[in-house]
């Protein structure tokens, strides 16, 4: 079969999606073909004023669908509460794309360690304060560097260990696609006919690359000019498993080249430890005892 490309999106006229982080990189990429292909897209951006930017951008393309800009800083669960009050309407997808990688030791305004508190918690009380609207499905990224990641149920906080970048974004993303398969699992469980899928960039150039305050921007920064796919590229897994409209539930997509580096969108293996169903549980049980929201499948 051909490669799937953006070509292959369907007509999404009539349909919203929510996009955190779609002000740059995936995320932007991700608005910009879901509008081409007349889509509603809430972009939800911690700094409004980029997101009015990117809105312009996707304007200015000429897609017949729109666009609005809504302010969600997934660090602030007092934000996510807010930013879920405000949307109005039925959502057909949520797209959790926002991301940190690797950065310094910082603590979100609730106390969480940032990369978890951001990629994962933000992200869990966002779906669950948006269940009752959805009519679709989720999707969550992860990363390749799940595979790096280990949970670690009485510390996901690097509260008792020393903080080790790499592995805490490792830790981030093994839990984000544990989420999105636990998610999958609540639903079929209560005959839901929404569905959780979970997708992967590759490598591909963003400005996540540039966040670690080190020298290992440098480094990264030359990688992307030499290997890295770039966003547009990096954003059909997501649009794929956000878009194809007989895709099963529990599906993760990534793309088919070596080392699922870059290419094109097909469905993708994880872990033996991304699959621990006792641990998938324990995990989002965590994850509604530190949001206080719960994940109740309507």
């Amino acid at each position: 079969m051909a490669p799937w490309t953006s070509a292959d999106i369907p007509d999404q006229s009539g349909r919203t999606f929510v996009v955190t982080g779609a002000n740059s990189g995936l995320g932007l990429a991700a608005a910009e073909q879901l509008v081409a292909h007349g889509a509603h897209v809430v972009l939800a951006v911690r700094n409004t004023d980029k997101g009015e930017q990117a809105a312009a951008r996707i304007a200015a393309d000429g897609g017949p669908g729109t666009t609005a800009v809504e302010e969600l800083d997934l660090a602030d669960l007092a934000s996510v509460r807010k930013f879920a009050a405000r949307l109005d309407g039925p959502v057909d997808v949520l797209i959790n794309n926002a991301g940190l990688m690797a950065i310094p030791f910082q603590r979100t305004a609730d106390g969480f360690e940032m990369q978890f508190g951001t990629n994962v918690l933000g992200h869990v009380a966002l779906t669950g304060l948006l269940l009752d609207r959805l009519t679709d499905r989720v999707v969550t990224l992860s990363s390749q560097a799940h595979r790096l990641g280990s949970i670690r149920l009485d510390d996901l906080n690097w509260e008792r260990r020393r903080y080790q970048r790499w592995l805490a974004y490792g830790q981030s993303k093994l839990a984000d696609l544990m989420f999105a398969y636990e998610l999958e699992r609540r639903f079929v469980a209560a005959g839901s006919s929404l569905r959780s899928m979970a997708a992967h960039p590759g490598y591909s150039a963003t400005n996540l690359q540039s966040r670690t305050e080190s020298f290992q921007d440098a480094v990264m920064g030359a990688l992307n000019r030499v290997v890295a796919q770039g966003p547009e590229m990096g954003a059909l897994p997501e649009l794929h498993a956000a878009t194809v409209p007989d895709l099963p539930g529990g599906v993760y997509i990534g793309p088919d080249g070596p080392a699922e580096s870059w290419g094109h969108p097909i469905p993708v293996g994880s872990t033996a430890a991304s699959h621990d169903r006792e641990v998938q549980k324990a995990l989002v049980r965590a994850c509604e005892e530190l949001t206080g929201v719960t994940i109740a499948v309507p």
